[in-house]
């Protein structure tokens, strides 16, 4: 029987990604409970505590004595094969931030020293916001039949290959990736930090690549610099089979010899107008057939922190044994490596054909 009590976590690490954690522990304290925050210093702790209520140490051995059930290593990327590497010789279930190590060679040495563990899920949590969950599920229920290609228009590098190799039902093979460069001009209303009071176009990079994984099945990447924040370029997805596609939340499919029909998958939403239940996203649904229903009722998060709470409670399920690996290190080495091999493209000029690593059969 799965257990009810809060899922116990600590995390290493106090970034910018870390509060998205944090987040979904002080919005749902009956679900996540974060035992400690590792910060580097003192000073940064006191940081933590005073925004997040939350105790912080300076080094793991400290959060490990309150018992964690897991760890999320949030660090900068250098480091955290390191941390992994010694949360996992104490035989310390890992949440590790995308991605797990910096490059190739990083990769391939982290999977050599805990791959077999066991013990190690990496946080990408792109394939479980709520639209591409509704997604992913009318894909599986071969509503367009066999998907064949992705196009994906979002997210960077390993966030949009791990989407793509989900909807593909892509394992962890060979892959041939083409990339080009471009440059553009592009006004940049807004960034992470909010509106930067721009008024005029700069020159933009975009990186378009097309990956080949063999079997029919293909993706194209298109990314823009700063693609997560300026709302002058909005997220795309089309994912074709060979009975129908979708393209953003329209479905279009075979259903007789003389009938195709499009659908639209519809988000339901509490809070608007007079709905007086405060806003929250309640459901997706197609055709009346609920896709993806938020298991967060009453916590009003954003997609992006629905997405990691998901994340976060599949991972306290996989500890505790009432559920699948959420998404193993193999599967993040291999997002990585794919990632690694868009940029090498754009670099060169020239196809990069990524082999079968150690990973591929995991």
């Amino acid at each position: 029987m799965a257990s009810s009590a809060p899922l116990r976590f600590g995390v290493v690490g106090s970034g910018w990604r870390s509060g998205f954690f944090l987040r979904a522990a002080r919005q749902m304290p009956d679900r996540f409970a974060c035992v400690g925050v590792v910060t580097r210093t003192a000073e940064s702790g006191a940081v933590v505590e005073q925004e997040w209520g939350v105790g912080t140490v300076r080094t793991v051995d400290e959060l490990l004595a309150a018992r964690p059930e897991l760890v999320v290593v949030s660090v900068p990327w250098p480091v955290t094969p390191e941390v992994t590497r010694e949360l996992v010789a104490r035989g310390v279930p890992v949440l590790a931030e995308t991605p797990p190590a910096p490059d190739a060679d990083g990769l391939r040495a982290l999977w050599a020293d805990v791959g077999s563990s066991g013990l190690v899920q990496v946080a990408e949590h792109s394939p479980s916001m709520p639209a591409h969950q509704a997604r992913i599920r009318l894909v599986e229920d071969g509503l367009i039949g066999t998907p064949t290609s992705v196009q994906v228009s979002s997210t960077h590098l390993y966030h949009a290959v791990g989407l793509v190799r989900r909807l593909l039902r892509a394992g962890r093979g060979e892959v041939a990736v083409r990339t080009s460069r471009f440059t553009a001009p592009l006004i940049d209303p807004r960034s992470r930090d909010g509106w930067t009071g721009e008024t005029q176009p700069q020159d933009r990079w975009t990186l378009l690549a097309t990956l080949d994984f063999g079997d029919g099945r293909s993706a194209l990447y298109d990314f823009t610099e700063n693609q997560w924040h300026n709302p002058l370029r909005t997220n795309r997805i089309t994912v074709r089979g060979s009975h129908g596609e979708v393209v953003g939340d329209s479905v279009t499919r075979w259903v007789d010899e003389q009938t195709i029909v499009t659908s639209s998958i519809v988000r339901r939403a509490s809070g608007i107008e007079q709905d007086l239940d405060g806003f929250d996203l309640q459901h997706l649904s197609l055709d009346g057939r609920v896709l993806y229903r938020n298991p967060f009722d009453g916590a009003r998060l954003a997609d992006d922190d629905l997405a990691v709470a998901t994340l976060l409670a599949d991972s306290g399920a996989w500890v505790r044994g009432d559920g699948p690996p959420p998404y193993p290190l193999a599967d993040g080495c291999q997002d990585h490596l794919l990632g690694l091999a868009i940029e090498e493209s754009a670099r060169t000029g020239e196809t990069v054909r990524t082999g079968r690593e150690a990973w591929a059969d995991a």
